[in-house]
Parts: C-alpha cells; structure tokens; sequence
C-alpha cells in the first residue's frame, strides 16, 4: 500500500483514543494472530535494518560510537525519548540512555557536570531539521544511572528516570530528574526527591492539573501520581501518591482481572517518598495500594493516561492500562495472553490523531505495534537488524515523523510516508 503522508495522519486519526474507547474489544481477544493493519504488511528491508510497510521509509540519524557536537561520542543504550518544537521548524529530541557505572560506550562529561562522577548514564539532545536530517547532538545530562524512560512536561522539558535503587560513590539514585528542551550544554542535575526514590520508568504529564502519574518497573510495583506544589517549579516539592482500587486493598492486578471494566480509585499518600532503603511500594501496599506487574511506558493523550505492564496477565506478555483523571478510574484496557500479538510491551504513545504506538521488549523479534479502531493489534515496524528492543517512540511535532530508538546497538531512526501527494 504506498500511503501519502495526508493517508498516514486519517488512518491513524481513525483509531485508538477516537473510535476505540466507544467501541467493545471483544473481537480483539478472539484474534489467534496479529493483524496486518491499516498499512498493510510488513516488507523486508533489503539492508536487514528496519522492516515497515510499503510506501514508508527510514534513515538513521545518531549512532552509539559516533562524534558529537560536543566532541563527546555518542553513548550507548538508547532507550526512552521526547520530541519537542525547536526553531525554524526543526525538531528536538531528548534522548536517554540506560547505563549503568560499569556500562561501556557511557556518557562522557566534565566530572564538574555529572550527578555522580562514577555514574556512565544521563541523556543526550539531538536537533532534527524538518528534511530529517541531523543537525546536531549533544550530551544534556550527566552522571545518572539507567535513564529509562520518562517524558515530557508541558513547558517543554523532559522528566528523565533512573531505573534503579542505589547507593553510587555516595549519591543515591532512583530519582527523576528535569531537562529543559532549549539546553545547549550539559544542566546541573538536581534529583527531584519529592517525586519518590525507586524504579522509576515512566512518567505523564495531565496537562489539565499539573499532576504527574509515574510508573514503576518492578513484578510488584506500583502506578503512583505526584501532585506538585508548583507546577512550572518541580524542585519546589510535592505530594506523591500510589493508586488504590476502592474497594480492594492491596490487589494484585497482574491476573484475573477484569478487562474493559473501569474501576473506581482512590490514592495513598506515601509518607516517606526518599527513603534510605527501597520500601516506597511496600509503604504504598501495606496503605492499600494496587500492584502491577513491570509498569513501563506511559502517555497522556485524549483524556486518558495510558500504560503497559510488560509482565501482567496469565501469560505474563504483558498489560495495556488506562485511567481516566477525569471519571477517577482505571481500566485494564488490553491483554491478550499471546506473545504473538503482544510480547512485552514498553514506551507507548497516542499518536497526534489518536492512534496508539508501542514498542516491544519480549524475547526474539521485537516490533513497533500500533492498535486499530476494530480493537486489533498490528505490526507497523520489524527490528531485522537483532533482537534489541525498541524504545523511545515519538512524533515530531508536526505529526511527519516517527523517532523511534534501537536500544542496541543504539541507533535513533526517523520512519516517514515516502510519497509527496497531499
């Protein structure tokens, strides 16, 4: 099917947070198999890279190894990202990288810049011109520990999430923390404490309220909101909260139970949000709270925050979530028990016209997944270079271009409709 860029944007403006939260998912769960989708089957990348359908196309524009602008080299292990408007029509994206201090290919910096001196994580910034080519990247942040994931924040920033809970060269890590868009060096990284210390992977922000709703990449964890005391000044502190469904104190949500059935909630407050020893979920089950099985990816988009959680049902496949701030509900949006259809789902997205983009992270071969109106599941992109995961889906601004990341070994691609008619 060769798709003119207008085609892109109303098949997908046809889809998930549009038609799909009217209609049943019922058919949905009847598929034995993965659909082929609204464009069409996948084809065979002649160069073994990256397999998408007909009439699209991909260029690489930042590879691990390669010099920055900086004079640093890229670092490896690119994982979750934001794209953000810059000038003269260009686009910025935030890139993160999760890496640990014994990681090779790290980010570099002066020891000046970094968090922790011995720590090889952080992020990077790349600038993107509207003909999709690189125009610069750059190291951002510097001297954190397994950036994973995260997003972005309505002023234009990036909330970056350490993985992790430790104690490095006598820092703690396990934070968020905040890089503006418009940096042009490396910032001064402040942990956002208020916001808890544990395994942060994702991070939403609802636009109405401020609050931002986090994820927790644990069998156990939690899906917990960060109520700030100002809502441009994230350092300035802040409430944080787990999920509880009213009702049923300190469930487990990881099987039996119900899809398409929204749920009513109430939230916990956490009393000690930086603790000395990871026990942030354990203070938030032990008050009621839900747990859920490897929270990952997160994206508010129509009304709704969505997220996965890569381990969640009887197969352990993995989960895709919804809660509405507005009617106060969560919902257990999808779940197919099918490592065919969905095989560990990781960043996820709501597309500008209300499609849905996820990323996998299951074993053997990983794609890019997008969910139909009819409720079906379909391959958008392949990973025919390896078995790495996919990471960081995005969209410019402007709705043109798909970002998306291979985590290794680490190459940021920009994917776009080939053909000129409007």
């Amino acid at each position: 099917m060769n798709l003119s860029r207008r085609q892109f944007f109303t098949l997908a403006g046809a889809s998930a947070t549009g038609a799909v939260l009217l209609s049943p998912l019922q058919a949905f769960y009847a598929k034995p198999a993965i659909a082929a989708g609204p464009y069409g089957n996948l084809v065979a990348d002649p160069n073994g890279v990256l397999d998408l359908p007909a009439g699209f196309t991909y260029r690489r524009l930042s590879e691990t190894g390669q010099t920055m602008n900086d004079g640093y080299k890229v670092p490896g292990a690119h994982d979750g990202m934001g794209a953000f408007a810059g000038s003269n029509g260009n686009t910025i994206l935030i890139r993160n990288h999760e890496l640990t201090p014994t990681s090779s290919n790290g980010l570099s910096a002066p020891n000046s810049s970094k968090y922790n001196s011995n720590a090889r994580g952080g992020c990077t910034k790349l600038v993107v011109s509207s003909s999709r080519t690189l125009v610069e990247h750059r190291g951002v942040l510097a001297g954190t520990i397994r950036n994973c994931a995260g997003g972005p924040t309505p002023s234009g920033s990036w909330l970056s999430c350490e993985e992790t809970f430790e104690t490095n060269n006598n820092k703690k890590h396990g934070y968020v923390f905040q890089v503006p868009s418009s940096a042009t060096t490396f910032v001064t990284p402040v942990p956002l404490t208020a916001m808890g210390r544990f395994n942060h992977e994702a991070a939403a922000v609802d636009p109405n309220t401020g609050y931002i709703y986090m994820t927790e990449d644990q069998g156990n964890g939690l899906f917990y909101r960060f109520i700030p005391n100002q809502s441009n000044n994230l350092s300035a502190g802040g409430s944080l909260y787990a999920l509880k469904i009213t009702g049923s104190s300190g469930i487990n949500t990881a099987t039996g139970f119900p899809k398409n059935t929204p749920k009513a909630v109430e939230w916990v407050q956490i009393n000690t949000p930086d603790p000395a020893t990871d026990t942030v979920r354990t203070e938030g089950y032990n008050n009621g709270a839900a747990r859920f099985s490897g929270g990952e990816g997160i994206f508010y988009g129509s009304g709704y925050v969505y997220f996965t959680c890569k381990s969640g049902g009887s197969s352990g496949d993995g989960q895709i979530w919804r809660y509405s701030p507005t009617n106060n509900t969560v919902e257990l949006y999808i779940e197919p028990n099918n490592s065919g259809v969905l095989d560990n789902p990781d960043n996820i997205i709501v597309f500008p016209n209300r499609d849905i983009f996820l990323c996998e992270d299951g074993d053997g071969t990983d794609y890019i997944l997008g969910i139909t109106s009819s409720g079906s599941l379909y391959k958008f992109a392949k990973n025919a270079l390896n078995t790495s995961e996919f990471a960081g889906v995005c969209f410019s601004p402007d709705g043109q271009t798909m970002f998306v990341n291979m985590q290794s070994p680490g190459i940021t691609f920009a994917i776009w409709p080939t053909t000129t008619s409007w």
